[in-house]
């Protein structure tokens, strides 16, 4: 079986909402899968019918060659599940934790020792074992949290919005441990709306209010999905200098990024005429370049054109 998830026009409408409207994807072996969106954008609702808690109102969806609709319990004992609010339990130590998710997740008695060694030693917790988790910081809760979703050595991993309220350090030591999983076999999917870690997945798709915008490698979509250059500017009134743009001939958008404006313009830009037209207009430019389209260009540039139909 060379994929784990397969899903096929999946669609859930509650009353006249249609929150995931003929969402298709699949996911091969071992890949890491990145759903990226706003929130409401129908993430959440994806994992649910995923895991098989509620039934979607048509389409179909197997895991592990498992129905979605009709197997649920079945895919329920080769997943592990970890939400943005950690579902861990604050006023148990770390131990009495790991303790109750072994329990939940029916691990061997003989294993359970083995397990927590392991998870303890992959989330920096050694020595930590009997400290309340409330009194843990971000960044250990998440990775208990991780712990705890894995401790029965699922075969498939699903992360919504994990990296929500920690630190960047955090997210950087979150998704080593994600790597190392995935080297492992372990399929993963996460649900984020960071751009930055989007780009540590194998595949990624944009869903937007229920739709489904682009899915593609991070690669791909930044090299083929925009219809124009992106030229980055930096300059000494960022908000005006967008206002400027966005009324200017031949650029389509114009948006903060980092410390400058990234817009999009039509091909074959000319830099000096567009810093001149700055210029004019009492706006000092201290560096204009082209460069390559980041996920978050071409999420704008996606959302831009989803909203003009």
């Amino acid at each position: 079986m060379e994929y784990a998830i397969e899903i096929d026009n999946l669609t859930k409408k509650f009353g006249k909402f249609v929150a995931v409207n003929n969402v298709s994807f699949k996911i091969k072996k071992g890949d890491v899968f990145g759903f990226l969106g706003p929130n409401g954008s129908g993430k959440t609702t994806v994992i649910r019918m995923i895991m098989g808690l509620i039934t979607p109102t048509s389409g179909t969806g197997k895991v592990l060659g498992y129905d979605v609709t009709t197997e649920s319990e079945k895919i329920r004992s080769h997943i592990g599940y970890m939400s943005q609010k950690f579902s861990l339990y604050d006023d148990l130590t770390v131990d009495e934790n790991l303790d109750f998710y072994a329990g939940v997740y029916k691990v061997p008695k003989n294993k359970i020792n083995e397990k927590k060694k392991e998870i303890l030693e992959m989330a920096d917790l050694v020595g930590r074992e009997n400290m309340i988790t409330s009194n843990l910081s971000g960044g250990w809760k998440q990775r208990l949290a991780l712990g705890c979703s894995i401790i029965h050595e699922p075969e498939i991993l699903l992360l919504d919005e994990p990296t929500g309220g920690v630190d960047p350090i955090a997210r950087r030591q979150f998704w080593d441990i994600i790597y190392e999983l995935s080297k492992k076999g372990v399929t993963i999917l996460v649900t984020t709306h960071y751009m930055d870690e989007a780009e540590h997945c194998n595949s990624i798709g944009f869903l937007y209010y229920g739709n489904i915008l682009s899915l593609d490698t991070p690669n791909i979509m930044k090299g083929k999905i925009i219809d124009g250059d992106i030229v980055e500017i930096k300059v000494n009134d960022t908000l005006k200098s967008i206002e400027l743009l966005k009324a200017k001939n031949g650029v389509g958008d114009a948006s903060v990024y980092g410390s400058g404006i990234h817009a999009m313009t039509e091909h074959n830009t000319d830099l000096e005429e567009l810093k001149g037209y700055l210029t004019e207009n009492n706006i000092q430019v201290t560096n204009i370049k082209m460069v390559r389209p980041s996920l978050e260009d071409v999420f704008v540039f996606l959302v831009e054109k989803e909203n003009k139909k």
